[in-house]
């Protein structure tokens, strides 16, 4: 059984996502992009001073416990710019993460992570940076299309690279609590639903490097899992392609007796996954979630069945907000 603590707080910055949003009314404890300029002491609209959404998935996590806060940044989005733009315009101390997070092997979660990086050891005096990673992320991978081609993804840094840029590595299958206990990093996530069949036409070069071979499950994939107190835990899901209810099964199974309280994330339920929104939907329902947070790949027809079914509990993910649980 896995050790998580109890936090008293925790804190959510979307540092990059899909969608900007400051226009929908959202509940107290959500704030949007827009009210955190202003409370900085912005007095002047323009779009020189609001964040950049973009296909992509990074959050900015902090949890406090007593006179103690630790901060790890989970994924960084698809590219360097964005991330940077988004950082600096939300004016957030990187200089604070202590950990960062990439959930699995895709580009639009990994494709910040030098510059990211580089942001961090500017601003913690240069200290490493432990970084969590599973072996099966660096694979070249595809998309097989129509015809037959292969659409090859850029591939996710490699060892060499984030040490060279700070990082002190940590390349593992196996889940990692880390920071008092205060955060969890999964490890690989059991495939048990029946209709959760990963990213079909996923393809990964082979390890002698001459050919290609299905990989739809995409095993490297992790979540991420706080327990707060008095709530239960709240669990980062990043793209879902193990598949969302799988993970939240994970999570309960790996805390037994502790809610869950919330889930944040891309829950891809999007292009050829939307047929199965209404198993995804039913399947939810089990969890009695307080917070539903949509983010990334979700897709507006799976968000819509959501909040059908769910009502005040979807609270979609955009760019900037600030979630507190």
């Amino acid at each position: 059984m896995a050790m998580l603590e109890p936090v008293d707080r925790l804190e959510v910055t979307i540092l990059v996502d899909n969608v900007t949003d400051n226009l929908s009314t959202v509940p107290s404890f959500v704030e949007v992009e827009t009210a955190r300029l202003w409370r900085r002491g912005l007095r002047l609209w323009s779009g020189n001073c609001i964040c950049c959404a973009a296909h992509g998935l990074s959050c900015l996590v902090t949890a406090y416990r007593g006179d103690r806060s630790h901060s790890v940044l989970f994924d960084t989005g698809p590219e360097e710019a964005v991330f940077e733009r988004n950082v600096e315009r939300l004016d957030v101390d990187l200089g604070k993460v202590e950990g960062m997070i990439l959930s699995h092997g895709h580009w639009d979660h990994g494709g910040g992570m030098l510059r990211a990086l580089d942001l961090i050891t500017l601003a913690n005096g240069g200290r490493d940076v432990p970084t969590y990673m599973h072996p099966g992320m660096y694979r070249t991978r595809a998309l097989k299309a129509p015809d037959g081609s292969m659409r090859p993804f850029v591939d996710v840094p490699s060892v060499d690279q984030l040490t060279k840029r700070g990082a002190a590595v940590v390349n593992t299958t196996e889940p990692q609590t880390i920071l008092d206990a205060m955060f969890h990093v999964s490890g690989e996530i059991p495939r048990l639903t029946s209709f959760e069949e990963g990213m079909l036409g996923q393809y990964r070069q082979s390890e002698d490097g001459k050919g290609w071979e299905p990989d739809p499950l995409i095993m490297d994939e992790r979540s991420l899992a706080v327990n707060v107190r008095g709530k239960g835990l709240v669990v980062f899901t990043a793209c879902s392609h193990a598949g969302v209810v799988n993970v939240l099964h994970h999570a309960r199974k790996s805390f037994p007796g502790v809610a869950v309280h919330g889930v944040l994330g891309g829950f891809h339920l999007s292009g050829r996954n939307e047929q199965v929104i209404p198993q995804t939907v039913e399947a939810l329902r089990e969890f009695n979630l307080a917070v539903i947070a949509a983010a990334h790949c979700t897709g507006w027809r799976a968000v819509n069945a959501l909040s059908n079914a769910f009502g005040e509990a979807v609270v979609p993910s955009a760019v900037g907000k600030l979630y507190s649980f």
